[in-house]
């Protein structure tokens, strides 16, 4: 059994933070605003995982009035939403998701972003796509006011069968 998954965030781009994508640190004049390291990529795709399995939004899992959450690394959050995937019998087959930034430029750093999310996803780094595409400057990421991600999964049962029927 397959289970599919749409996850879409965005944030603000603002001076005084940094910008963190895929859990890579980019330079970059400002960062997302957040309430954790504010990842929209990773966010996105924590979205798509837990919605293939209806279990919600990462907002109901990790709420930003949750102090615990508070400047955390949304590679640690991914993981979490793995291994309750994982622990109801299903493991993620692959993701293909895409950054919507006017800048940075994010070519040099989508090979790491999709080692680093491969590896808290246990699967192989060809599994997982990372696309990015700017607007032509309309709209908010096209003025430099924020960055969005969307993302897609494909979730696969495991051997053995799953909770979910």
């Amino acid at each position: 059994m397959f289970r599919v998954g749409i996850g879409y965030d965005v944030h603000r781009l603002e001076e005084g933070y940094r910008l963190i994508l895929g859990g890579v640190e980019i330079p970059h004049e400002k960062g997302l605003k957040g309430h954790s390291d504010a990842d929209v990529l990773v966010h996105a795709i924590c979205d798509a995982i837990l919605g293939a399995l209806a279990l919600g939004d990462i907002g109901e899992h990790f709420p930003d009035t949750d102090e615990r959450f508070k400047g955390i690394s949304s590679l640690k959050l991914l993981k979490e939403v793995n291994e309750k995937v994982n622990s109801l019998g299903y493991v993620v087959h692959n993701v293909d998701a895409v950054v919507v930034a006017q800048r940075p430029k994010l070519k040099p750093y989508k090979e790491l972003m999709r080692e680093n999310i491969a590896k808290i996803l246990k699967i192989d780094k060809n599994f997982v796509s990372i696309k990015a595409t700017t607007t032509e400057r309309l709209g908010f990421e096209g003025r430099e006011e924020g960055i969005s991600a969307y993302a897609v999964v494909l979730l696969k049962e495991q051997q053995g069968g799953s909770q979910w029927k």
